[in-house]
């Protein structure tokens, strides 16, 4: 997911897709524990993805102020 398709969504979404992806993380976090990974840098990729939403949430409630 880019910064720029994150910045295109609205604060609804983007709250619902914060969610999505922590769930995401931690079934990710889950197959690694029990050694069914298949792709290990995909929990890098969420993070990061989850990171990005989070500053553009608040980007948007400053700019909203």
């Amino acid at each position: 997911m880019k910064a720029s398709e994150v910045r295109k969504m609205s604060s609804e979404e983007l709250e619902k897709k914060e969610v999505e992806l922590k769930k995401d993380l931690f079934n990710l976090r889950l197959q690694h524990a029990t050694n069914q990974l298949d792709n290990p840098i995909r929990i890098a990729q969420v993070k990061k993805d989850i990171a990005r939403v989070k500053t553009v949430l608040r980007e948007q409630q400053l700019a909203g102020r």
